[in-house]
């Protein structure tokens, strides 16, 4: 049925079923008259309704090639192949395409040549042609560029690394030489943003994703680390406006779906975690123990509970070191306050000092949240002995360096000492001062504690004499602390 309009009664009929290629023509439609925004969502549109639609992911990938989204163009390219038409040729040569703008020409001169060897001839076979040779540049440059490897493919399964063991310093020096070099590559950004978050530098975090969000609208994993960066700072009303603009997004790729699924997992909202968790489960796909953790909780949490049973049995089977805990199980502790990551990081070094080992690997071990610079803090008062075969992060390395400072300078009789010096750790950590000296670091901040103590206040002398420097040295460190702690 069409939309029409009778010109004897001048009476509109308007179709009341949409199917997918209505909204396709639309966005064709709206893709001849350069509106390439509202034709990708129109597209998007016809692909939810016919998600196997080659000509449609076809026509998307194209149009996110024109609007600069290369990386999501390879995507569903690679998508179609693996998954729908393995011969749709063409592909090959906008994949090549693709990957020329984004300076990967090892991988640009790979696709070119594959498309070659399949269409000698084909629709696409001079430009391809033009491609080659733009590429083929050996004769007037180095011989080892551009074939010997894709830096950029490289650095990203580095940092990658870097970030999933909590190197939080190690990556965001790589990311942001990743981002000068290759400025388009968005999962670098959104990296990025992740390691500035999660290492306390949060205004740095916040604009990182805001750049992303300003020259890559839509950018969905971009909006789903703002939904997590609001959930974690405790912004109610943010976190549920963002989630329900977010529901409306229709992802139609693994990777998408999986971010989406565990965002929403993450910050509550289960139904919509469910939906997307559970429509991959169902294809056979092949998630890690974090896809088993999100699926498992946004099923108990709608009600599937024997389902959230199998998929806890089948995590704990593949994961050996998977918390044995449920979720579920876990909530009395919901009703406690909240305990700050000052109140934490004490705890964790009270237990060092009492040997209490089996404590912290326990913590270690446990799927209890904690920030990565918990994590390094954590492993750092276990294998201390290891500094010269492990690599912990500079952040991890001076708190544990200001607090055995304190220890052995003062031997505090309470733990608010080093509580308080924590909390001025946390506080340079969030402002991005730079620390340096971790014993006049730990002496400054024993001295402002004992002077807000009306009954223990003593003299910058006795202070410095007793972490054996200067009482210059201690006056530059109060005035440091000061400055940022006001």
């Amino acid at each position: 049925m069409s939309k029409y309009t009778s010109q004897n009664n001048h009476t509109q009929v308007v179709q009341l079923f949409q199917d997918g290629h209505y909204f396709f023509h639309k966005g064709l439609k709206a893709y001849r008259e350069r509106n390439l925004s509202r034709a990708s969502k129109l597209i998007q549109r016809a692909i939810v309704l016919e998600p196997e639609n080659v000509e449609m992911l076809s026509q998307l990938a194209i149009i996110y090639t024109e609007m600069g989204h290369y990386q999501q163009s390879n995507e569903l390219l690679d998508f179609i192949l693996e998954h729908l038409d393995e011969n749709m040729s063409e592909c090959h040569y906008f994949k090549a395409n693709n990957y020329a703008n984004l300076g990967l020409f090892q991988e640009a001169y790979r696709c070119a040549t594959a498309y070659a060897a399949l269409e000698e001839d084909g629709e696409f076979a001079d430009e391809n042609d033009d491609l080659l040779d733009l590429l083929d540049m050996s004769d007037d440059v180095d011989e080892d560029f551009p074939y010997d490897q894709d830096d950029l493919i490289v650095k990203q399964d580095q940092a990658n690394h870097l970030l999933e063991s909590g190197r939080l310093d190690e990556a965001i020096e790589m990311l942001e030489q990743m981002i000068v070099e290759y400025p388009e590559f968005w999962s670098a950004y959104n990296n990025l943003a992740l390691a500035y978050f999660y290492s306390g530098q949060i205004d740095q975090a916040k604009e990182m994703l805001n750049r992303v969000l300003h020259e890559n609208p839509g950018n969905l994993h971009a909006l789903c680390n703002q939904l997590v960066f609001y959930h974690y700072e405790k912004e109610e009303e943010k976190v549920n406006l963002l989630a329900k603009q977010l529901t409306h997004v229709y992802p139609i790729l693994s990777e998408q779906r999986y971010k989406l699924g565990a965002t929403f997992a993450l910050v509550g909202e289960f139904e919509w975690a469910f939906k997307w968790l559970y429509s991959l489960y169902k294809t056979g796909f092949q998630g890690d123990s974090t896809f088993l953790y999100w699926l498992a909780s946004a099923a108990y949490y709608t009600g599937h509970k024997t389902l959230a049973q199998t998929v806890w049995d089948k995590m704990v089977e593949e994961d050996i070191d998977a918390d044995e805990i449920k979720p579920w199980q876990d909530k009395p502790e919901e009703s406690e306050p909240m305990v700050s990551i000052e109140e934490r990081l004490t705890a964790y070094y009270v237990s060092k000092q009492k040997g209490e080992r089996d404590v912290l690997q326990s913590v270690l071990d446990s799927r209890a949240a904690k920030t990565a610079f918990e994590q390094q803090f954590i492993e750092l008062l276990l294998f201390e002995d290891q500094m010269e075969e492990r690599s912990f992060s500079e952040d991890a390395v001076f708190a544990k360096q200001a607090a055995s400072a304190l220890e052995e300078a003062v031997q505090p009789d309470s733990h608010m000492p080093y509580f308080w010096l924590f909390h001025i750790i946390q506080q340079a950590r969030a402002s991005g001062v730079e620390k340096k000296n971790a014993i006049a670091w730990a002496a400054a901040s024993y001295y402002l504690w004992m002077n807000e103590q009306e009954e223990s206040a003593v003299s910058k002398k006795e202070i410095a004499a007793s972490f054996q420097i200067s009482v210059q040295t201690l006056s530059k460190y109060e005035n440091i602390i000061c400055a940022f702690m006001v």
